[in-house]
């Protein structure tokens, strides 16, 4: 599996496989997150938490497994002397986004599915939603200028 991953990748660019698949796979939770809210929109409440729970999930994982290592072992040791650089710099705030996006969006699907505990919950439930959902947009624009820095006109690109 692991020989998969460090394959060059399928999008024309120099990235390996995975992450070419970190991309569709953060694009296609960007997509279940969307459809989420247009459920709550149209009062279907029950799928929108369903959608919102599993892009949570699958967010989580796709952080923990996918993007932490990287920015620990390329873009961390380079930190703070080099935040200045263009590669340093949109990947650090793409993961400060991302952390924020992350445990905002843990807090209210917790929440959401009456798992909180009680001198936690927040009643403007609504706003927070939005916040976190208006994050994780952010978070995955972010992600993708990420991608382009990393992989697109860079001959010699993080390989991990």
């Amino acid at each position: 599996m692991t020989d998969l991953f460090h394959q060059p990748g399928f999008l024309g660019t120099s990235a390996n496989w995975a992450a070419d698949m970190t991309l569709l796979i953060m694009l296609l939770i960007a997509l279940i997150f969307s459809i989420g809210a247009w459920m709550a929109v149209r009062g279907k409440y029950a799928v929108h938490r369903l959608l919102q729970t599993t892009a949570v999930i699958l967010n989580l994982i796709l952080v923990s497994w996918m993007m932490i290592l990287p920015y620990r072992d390329f873009v961390a040791p380079g930190l703070p002397q080099r935040i200045n650089e263009r590669f340093y710099f949109v990947t650090t705030l793409h993961a400060l986004l991302g952390f924020s996006a992350l445990v905002l969006g843990i807090f209210v699907t917790l929440r959401g599915n009456g798992l909180m505990i009680k001198p936690l919950r927040f009643n403007n439930y609504k706003l927070f939603m939005r916040i976190s959902y208006g994050l994780y947009m952010l978070a995955t624009l972010v992600g993708i200028w990420v991608y382009f820095t990393w992989f697109v006109n860079n001959p010699n690109p993080p390989v991990y």
